[in-house]
């Protein structure tokens, strides 16, 4: 996962039109926030019959509890773009240790409430709907934290990892990439050939890849290899 400052220009130069939902227990701060990001041509602001619609959400709350997490998965599951929207979180108090969940509900970037501009709303908006990320330097950190900690309590005991893949599937996908056959493969790592057939297919399967090449270039791609 790759998270980036945004830099101050990013998103200035763009003109297509993104679609935004708005959410604020508070009517007035809903209202705000609309007006300020509705003010900018290039971001059209939906009424709330039009959610399914929206590629990025400005969540705006004094805290951010399990309501707000309810609201989002619901959004994300109803959406009718081919990828669920993203989310900007506006707030005071963010809990660092649910920062994990605020991912999974699609949290991008997470801002100060009492120090968010006008100007910078519109900016990150912008941003994330292009794909960028930005979360202060603590939420990174305690991010990071609760990661190696899923590695190590979760995916190590079960033989994965991050990437999702087990240690074996990665030493057999580095060996194909460095060009070995299944014979040789499996004298390198001590398998029976069956067996490196077998984690070809499950890791295939998994993933929904085509063909040995296929896998080897997803390895390279993500990193895994």
């Amino acid at each position: 996962m790759t998270l980036t400052c945004l830099p101050p220009n990013t998103a200035e130069s763009e003109a297509a039109t993104v679609m935004v939902a708005v959410h604020a227990s508070d009517p007035m701060t809903g209202l705000g926030a609309a007006s300020i990001l509705g003010v900018d041509r290039r971001l059209n602001v939906l009424t709330g019959a039009d959610l399914s619609l929206a590629e990025v959400i400005v969540v705006v709350e004094d805290s951010i509890d399990n309501d707000v997490f309810a609201f989002l998965r619901d959004v994300r599951a109803k959406t009718r773009l081919p990828s669920p929207p993203r989310c900007v979180i506006v707030t005071d108090h963010f809990r660092t240790d649910a920062v994990i969940t605020a991912i999974e509900c699609g949290m991008a970037a997470l801002l100060r409430r009492s120090d968010t501009t006008s100007a910078e709303l519109v900016r990150t908006v912008l941003a994330v709907s292009k794909g960028l990320a930005y979360l202060p330097p603590r939420v990174q950190g305690s991010l990071l934290q609760q990661l190696d900690r899923i590695r190590e309590d979760v995916l190590e005991p079960n033989g994965l990892t991050l990437s999702g893949l087990s240690a074996r599937e990665r030493d057999v996908l580095r060996l194909l990439a460095d060009g070995r056959g299944t014979e040789e493969i499996a004298a390198a790592l001590a398998y029976s050939e069956s067996t490196v057939k077998n984690v070809l297919h499950g890791l295939m399967s998994r993933f929904g890849l085509h063909s040995r090449s296929h896998a080897v270039a997803y390895a390279l791609r993500s990193g895994v290899i």
